[in-house]
């Protein structure tokens, strides 16, 4: 994540994946053009970058120039399109290449037509590193296309927001979603998962989701996912992850303005760990981290025996049941410790004290997110 002035963005087209689209440009047109001796025109500002790179890698010779139009103003496409910089050359009988960084509404194309449109050249040809076909509304030709992307801003590689981000070598994304702490709260049955879930709900203004409270209220009050999940269950079958996704993107829909999120009790895979990155990703935000209270075994033991002589529950009452709750939690545990390690993602936090010092060890990770 990068901030520029008082936006935030998102990685989103690597160095690697802009050089191997301009290779692939390169080597079209190349070999379109043959031994023909193009004028490659760049577009300024944002397709400096790119012509840079376009004329190094470019096999045979050319000629480069440059014309420079106004088309942004902040992250939105101007309407009115202005000639800065003109040409100087006679391109009479010339194959031109118009070299842009990247169309999207298209006025700035519409206004290239028109200078070029007195100019007698041989081929007037349409190449753009960068093409957003939900926002084009003109009828002009592209003959070569690099990327095509969603209608969202992005800067770098050339393209700035507001002055800064041009000499990113790579592309990043505005992210609309621009302040959300999502977390994954783990720990042991014991551990006192569900107390800390409400402190730091309250503390960081999160809405906590429990993956169980979501179920119950879905069959209780017979949506048609808790109906459906109320089937698999009924049957003794495990319900689908893209159930349970379904019904998180519902919560999360619910609570779109909320500051972030506390994931309690999902995912349990490496399956449901993916299935929410890209639920998140969805809403143009991720999760920033996995915390799991770490407790010795005894105490855990210890812990739930004591609650069971008030909690009624048959499976707080059995020390050989408890061993097993948490043999299980470690198996599921370890898949998505290393899932989210992979990440940089994954923070254990001793979970023994008192209520108020374990907050303040699991305020101490989420303040240094």
């Amino acid at each position: 994540m990068i901030k520029l002035h008082d936006t935030y963005f998102k990685p989103f087209i690597s160095a690697e994946k802009i050089d191997a689209a301009v290779q692939k440009m390169v080597l079209d047109i190349a070999n379109d053009l043959k031994d023909e001796i193009p004028v490659f025109i760049g577009i300024l500002n944002g397709s400096f970058m790119f012509v840079s790179d376009f004329v190094k890698a470019y096999p045979k010779p050319c000629e480069v120039t440059f014309i420079k139009l106004a088309s942004y103003e902040g992250v939105k496409s101007s309407e009115d399109i202005k000639r800065l910089i003109g040409l100087t050359q006679d391109l009479t009988d010339r194959t031109v290449v118009i070299l842009e960084d990247i169309i999207d509404s298209g006025n700035t194309l519409e206004e290239v037509h028109r200078i070029f449109k007195n100019k007698n050249v041989k081929d007037l040809i349409i190449a753009t590193l960068f093409y957003k076909p939900e926002a084009y509304k003109k009828d002009f030709k592209m003959h070569y296309v690099g990327i095509e992307i969603s209608n969202k801003f992005i800067v770098g590689y050339g393209l700035d927001y507001d002055g800064l981000g041009r000499d990113l070598p790579e592309v990043y994304q505005i992210k609309t979603t621009q302040h959300m702490t999502n977390l994954v709260l783990f720990g042991p049955p014991g551990a006192g998962k569900g107390t800390q879930a409400n402190f730091l709900k309250e503390r960081y203004n999160l809405e906590h989701i429990s993956t169980g409270d979501v179920f119950r209220f879905n069959i209780k009050n017979e949506t048609a996912l808790g109906m459906l999940a109320k089937s698999y269950m009924d049957k003794g079958e495990l319900v689908p992850d893209q159930v349970t996704i379904d019904m998180l993107n519902a919560e999360v829909e619910k609570n779109a303005d909320a500051n972030g999120f506390i994931f309690d009790g999902f995912p349990r895979t490496d399956a449901q760990a993916k299935a929410l990155d890209e639920l998140m990703e969805t809403k143009d935000s991720s999760i920033n981290a996995m915390i799991a209270l770490e407790v010795d075994d005894d105490v855990l033991v210890e812990r739930l025996l004591e609650r069971g002589k008030t909690s009624g529950r048959p499976d707080d009452a059995d020390e050989s049941i408890i061993r097993n709750r948490i043999k299980e939690y470690y198996t599921k545990t370890a898949i998505l410790k290393d899932y989210y390690s992979k990440q940089d993602k994954y923070f254990g936090v001793d979970g023994i004290g008192s209520i108020e010092n374990i907050t303040v060890r699991l305020s101490k990770v989420i303040d240094a997110l």
